[in-house]
């Protein structure tokens, strides 16, 4: 089963945020509640954890902004 991972909405008035570091390497294996990637919103930076466990498929560069809801890759 796959798993979309998306630009998470951490507050109301967000509409955006930076993709600031991906910790694990594309095509590393993950277990569920790892951190991921380091997400930068506007008041903080924040460890985004995996919400599955699997086969990190990264679809998206580390050091850009993307709006929430945003496909910045997937589990499987």
């Amino acid at each position: 089963m796959t798993t979309p991972l998306t630009i998470p909405r951490l507050e109301m008035a967000m509409t955006e945020g930076g993709l600031a570091q991906w910790l694990v390497d594309d095509g590393a294996q993950v277990n569920e509640g790892d951190p991921i990637y380091v997400l930068e919103t506007e008041k903080a930076s924040q460890e985004i954890a995996a919400p599955a466990s699997g086969k990190l498929v990264q679809k998206a560069a580390a050091g850009s902004i993307y709006p929430v809801g945003t496909d910045i890759g997937e589990i499987v």
